[in-house]
């Protein structure tokens, strides 16, 4: 590049690296942390390379298909779909303070349903860590077929297994880069949040990081392996293949993504409830991670009740309003009517009704498709956060993002994601009429959402109680710790 500042170089597994210098920010996009992915085999080091090479081009991501999504850009939040390129894409960035010695270390895994999203989505560009202080890395993992599909023959739980792969590289590497390996704070949202409190619980995690970052996020999202097999056996059927691994391996990238589409819809002939009849991602995605195995023996709340993860330090959380993404810009959480509401609901629960009526179906004034989304926002994903606070053994703190987004005409609220701006320091790429934070969010917001979030990572330190008997969450927006009630949902979410 013309009129480029190179970094000097790193050594790393495989070779050296050299990033650019952005001010008083080294920046090294896309590192191989790993080998090309064979499919459905253990993630391997990368191989060897000769002098130095350049990490300036954050490569490919791993393969998958963004939908159209309407009244908002979703390409800051998970960036621009992927045919996964050459299959290089295990792979990390890093954004380091200039000259930083033992700095505490943020490593970010994205989110999307375990079957979109990349390390690339402006909304997480690490810049803003490294200003204060913080060696940030993002990285890259398999997901849907690849990653989350326990096929006969093949290792469960590949895009789990290729997270502790890269949290292994930062252990070995991270301090060429001005990081302490001794001080990682593990964070991510959504899926990549779910992945986050599983591997808590991991044997394979111990000693991998010290603190972890939940973001709308819990460990309730996994099923038995005989249960996802279902989804092997149906994905086979849709593909006209053997369903093992042989089978599967003879998919190209574009008929997965495609039979992916077509299993996801809310018409495809698929049950995937476990056998207390719950469906413990209300099918928002097929593909979760499955338990039974060397990286998650048990439930993750079953281990954490047994003390598993007690040595981490955990900051988890929610936002208020959490599935009005799903369906305010879509309209449906103004056109759904009674019946399809029940119907919808009771694909993954098995007292619908109840579960609508103790969020207002029926009452004066209260939309079908408003007591979904309310009920849903809490049995999908507040209430199983907090049973995880509860189960925790170890240092907890909760907090609720409860600032309400102007988007979608004032509807889309303290939305599934709104913190993610936030959280970076990234408000501009997320602004505007087709912003997700709307136009002309409160920057003051940012800047206590992210120093909170870095001071977490220096010290496990944070300004209000741990969670506890009193139940004690943190309002972001308002600034203040609650004690806050139990919510219906935990009529219908026993554990």
């Amino acid at each position: 590049m013309a009129n480029q500042i190179y970094t000097q170089s790193v050594t790393v597994d495989g070779g050296a690296v050299r990033g650019i210098v952005d001010g008083n920010i080294a920046r090294f996009l896309g590192i191989a942390y790993a080998a090309p992915p064979i499919r459905f085999q253990l993630p391997r080091s990368p191989m060897p390379w000769e002098g130095v090479r350049d990490a300036v081009e954050p490569g490919p991501a791993a393969p998958h298909r963004v939908g159209p999504f309407p009244m908002i850009d979703p390409t800051p939040l998970i960036g621009h779909g992927s045919d996964g390129g050459d299959g290089d894409y295990l792979r990390l960035n890093i954004w380091a303070p200039q000259d930083a010695k033992d700095a505490p270390v943020m490593v970010f895994i994205h989110g999307g349903g375990f079957i979109v999203g990349s390390k690339d989505a402006p909304v997480h560009d690490g810049s803003a860590f490294a200003r204060s202080g913080i060696v940030c890395v993002a990285i890259n993992y398999r997901m849907g077929i690849d990653g989350f599909l326990p096929v006969p023959g093949a290792p469960t739980n590949l895009g789990l297994r290729d997270m502790l792969f890269a949290l292994e590289w930062v252990q070995r590497n991270i301090a060429g880069f001005g990081g302490d390996a001794a001080n990682v704070t593990v964070f991510g949202e959504s899926a990549g949040a779910m992945a986050i409190a599983d591997l808590v619980t991991s044997p394979l995690a111990e000693g991998l990081f010290r603190r972890a970052i939940i973001q709308s996020g819990h460990g309730a999202m996994v099923r038995e392996i005989s249960v996802a097999q279902r989804l092997v056996r149906k994905l086979a059927k849709v593909l006209h293949i053997v369903p093992d691994a042989d089978g599967f391996r003879s998919v190209s990238n574009k008929m997965a993504m495609d039979a992916v589409e077509k299993i996801a819809k809310p018409t495809a002939r698929l049950d995937l409830r476990g056998e207390d009849g719950i469906e413990p991602v209300f099918g928002i995605s097929r593909f979760i991670p499955v338990y039974g195995d060397d990286v998650l023996p048990e439930k993750p709340i079953d281990a954490l009740r047994k003390g598993a993860g007690r040595d981490v330090e955990i900051l988890i959380g929610t936002n208020a309003e959490e599935m009005n993404l799903y369906f305010v810009p879509s309209g449906v959480r103004r056109k759904i009517g009674g019946l399809l509401a029940r119907w919808l609901l009771g694909k993954s629960l098995p007292e619908p009704v109840k579960a609508l009526r103790a969020y207002g179906y029926k009452q004066k004034g209260v939309r079908p498709g408003e007591a979904m989304t309310r009920a849903m926002t809490d049995l999908v994903f507040r209430w199983p956060a907090r049973q995880y606070a509860e189960a925790h053994q170890g240092k907890t703190w909760m907090y609720e993002f409860d600032w309400r987004s102007p988007a979608c005409d004032g509807e889309l609220g303290a939305c599934h994601g709104i913190e993610m701006p936030f959280v970076f320091d990234t408000l501009a790429c997320a602004s505007g009429p087709k912003g997700l934070a709307g136009v002309d969010p409160p920057q003051a917001l940012a800047d206590r959402v992210h120093n909170l979030w870095a001071g977490f990572a220096r010290q496990g330190a944070l300004p209000w109680p741990q969670f506890g008997a009193f139940r004690q969450v943190f309002q972001l927006a308002q600034g203040q710790a609650i004690h806050e009630p139990v919510m219906p949902a935990a009529a219908f979410l026993l554990e």
